[in-house]
């Protein structure tokens, strides 16, 4: 494929599934151009033209129309050989592809999830054990996949796959601890319990090509939002 592909990012900078695709893009350092699509109104014909089901982000690759963050990111790897992950054609490839995968549905299903849950519950007591579960998640289930983190996935000195895939959520739910949405001795806990996932969050914290977009508080107060309407 080309070296300097003609790219159109269809997007809105707070999406956490959108912010996956940025970091793809600027550890590839490919050039694109942004076209942010409004979200808090019914999608534009034009944009539909794009996707049919109005979601965001979708991506147009010299002409061809991608659609869901992680198809999006994993074609970008692949389209681009780099650091983010070994060729396809390889057995380091194919391996730290599945390793990748387990992880990535990993951090989904025991973490992500019930950040979405805890948004909206309406029970402060249920939300209370949503938080334990998370906690107690990461340690039994994210920790023993980053072991070996050196400081990034798999031993990596620099951003994967694995990083594009789930490094948006992991900077929103360190904005959960720091504001006082999830206790404040999660961090402790976490830190005793999880150190190798306290380590690699911070470094995720300080990667530039990860943080960059990131408006924190502009999350934080949506999320603050949904909690209240939930327990309204």
């Amino acid at each position: 494929m080309s070296a300097s592909p003609n790219i159109i990012f269809y997007t809105d900078r707070q999406c956490p599934f959108a912010h996956r695709v940025y970091i793809a893009l600027a550890e590839l350092e490919l050039p694109f151009k942004e076209q942010f699509v409004d979200i808090n109104v019914p999608r534009t014909e034009e944009y539909l033209k794009v996707n049919p089901k109005g979601k965001i982000p979708s991506l147009s690759y010299n002409g061809e129309i991608l659609v869901e963050s992680g198809i999006i990111a994993k074609f970008l790897a692949d389209a681009h050989p780099s650091h983010l992950i070994p060729p396809s054609d390889s057995e380091a490839g194919a391996l730290r592809r599945a390793r990748v995968d387990f992880f990535v549905t990993t951090y989904e299903t025991n973490v992500l999830s019930l950040v979405h849950k805890l948004m909206f519950t309406p029970s402060t007591q249920e939300a209370q054990g949503i938080v334990s579960s998370m906690v107690e998640n990461i340690v039994q289930e994210i920790e023993p996949l980053l072991v070996n983190a050196k400081p990034y996935f798999d031993g990596s000195d620099k951003v994967t796959l694995a990083e594009v895939l789930t490094a948006s959520f992991v900077l929103r739910f360190i904005s959960l601890v720091r504001h006082g949405i999830l206790p404040p001795s999660t961090s402790n806990e976490l830190a005793t319990r999880a150190p190798h996932f306290t380590r690699w969050a911070q470094m995720i914290e300080e990667t530039p090509n990860i943080a960059g977009i990131y408006e924190e508080m502009v999350w934080v107060n949506k999320f603050n939002e949904k909690i209240a309407n939930a327990r309204a």
